[in-house]
């Protein structure tokens, strides 16, 4: 019988021509699937009298949009920006419980050791550098369309002066700097904890490790609101110059 073995790198799957198919990217599939088709759900059933899942829909999305509104201070930009804010903390709180769910990591691959089908995508630094990367163009791009592609790349190039321009390099660097930031962060803890849920399942199994699963619970919902924060941080940071108020 094959057993669950630790590994940072993710586990080849299947293969589609040249290109791999990775446990985490089809768990990322997974999750986009999930996601779009509640959209497409709560979009073709809108009703003035909501019922279950559209009222705690609506519930997720007026609470973010109240956090939105205490960084942003203006519902209009809160709601231009509600989408990829949004999508990201959806997305990242999905991908973090994926491996909370019983059965996920021993269901999979037979062979000398077991490949699980499904592995939580923010356990792989591949998943968590794209999101990171993307996340940080979008505030770019947000930025450009906000206050002119002069203007906002005048912060990071400029020559004023040595030190202007010396902290502007700095600045842009520090875009580089984020996306690091971002990815290790969200990958460091949700691996960790992904590794501490075997070993004490493992070593102390039953109702043991249900303290570290509700931990676990926890961290996850905290992850994905630390990235969706921080994109909205240095989205207003971006955008502030022209749009504040």
């Amino acid at each position: 019988m094959s057993t669950p073995e630790i590994h940072i790198k993710a586990e080849e799957i299947l293969n589609i021509g040249a290109f791999p198919i990775t446990n985490t990217l089809l768990s990322s599939f997974l999750i986009a699937g999930i996601l779009l088709v509640m959209a497409l759900f709560v979009r073709k059933n809108l009703s003035l009298v909501p019922g279950r899942i559209q009222n705690f829909l609506e519930i997720i999305i007026e609470n973010i949009l109240k956090i939105m509104d205490s960084v942003l201070t203006d519902m209009r930009i809160s709601e231009k920006y509600l989408p990829l804010v949004a999508t990201i903390f959806l997305f990242v709180l999905i991908s973090n419980w994926l491996g909370l769910i019983p059965g996920v990591g021993s269901f999979g691959l037979n062979g000398e050791h077991l490949k699980p089908i499904f592995r939580p995508p923010s356990s792989d630094l591949n998943f968590t550098i794209a999101l990171a990367a993307i996340a940080v163009l979008s505030v770019n791009v947000f930025a450009v369309l906000a206050i002119g592609f002069k203007k906002h790349f005048s912060k990071f190039f400029t020559l004023k002066n040595p030190i202007f321009s010396f902290i502007g390099l700095l600045e842009f660097f520090s875009e580089f700097v984020k996306v690091i930031s971002f990815s290790f962060r969200l990958f460091g803890n949700i691996f960790a904890g992904k590794v501490l849920l075997l070993i004490v399942a493992f070593l102390i199994p039953y109702f043991v490790p249900l303290p570290f699963l509700f931990l676990e619970l926890f961290i996850g919902f905290i992850q994905a609101f630390i990235f969706a924060m921080l994109t909205l941080v240095f989205i207003a940071m971006a955008i502030q110059t022209t749009e504040a108020h």
